[in-house]
């Protein structure tokens, strides 16, 4: 009797775990993920990160003679990351670079970030770089448009397409 009575008991805790509950939806508003890079893996030849970062600071397209010139000097140094920092601060100091006035970018800090973004990475930004950048600006109120746009130019995701 003693089993009987164990062995209904062991039934009833076995069937009524298994009992299949109701399906639960919740309210999530669906988000792309994109990766921040969206497949880029190509690095940019030194006639492509010439022209390219003159195209965004200037707007215009830069003259072959001067392509070749630039693109030979690089060339002649070894470390090419300190040849890209040499050329981008001498774009820098030419006049006729477009960019945002720093008052500007700071009084609609949302629009200068994706517009920058878009310039310079031919993508959106991402929720977490936007509240990162708003808080670095926040906190470094010295930081100008030409030093990000410098950052920008510089960046690991800016040297490839």
């Amino acid at each position: 009797m003693k089993k009987l009575i164990l062995l209904s008991l062991c039934f009833s805790l076995v069937f009524s775990a298994c009992k299949k509950e109701e399906d639960i939806t919740y309210g999530v508003n669906q988000v792309n993920a994109d990766s921040y890079n969206s497949g880029k893996d190509k690095l940019k030849s030194t006639f492509q990160y010439i022209s390219i970062v003159y195209a965004n600071l200037f707007q215009k397209a830069l003259s072959a003679n001067e392509l070749v010139e630039i693109t030979n000097c690089i060339e002649s140094i070894g470390d090419k990351e300190v040849a890209h920092e040499i050329v981008l601060s001498n774009f820098m100091n030419k006049t006729g670079v477009i960019m945002p006035s720093d008052s500007l970018m700071r009084t609609d800090v949302d629009v200068f970030l994706e517009e920058t973004y878009k310039r310079f990475f031919i993508r959106n930004i991402t929720e977490a770089e936007r509240e990162y950048f708003k808080n670095f600006l926040q906190t470094h109120p010295n930081v100008s448009v030409e030093m990000i746009y410098t950052a920008f130019s510089l960046s690991n995701e800016y040297q490839f397409y």
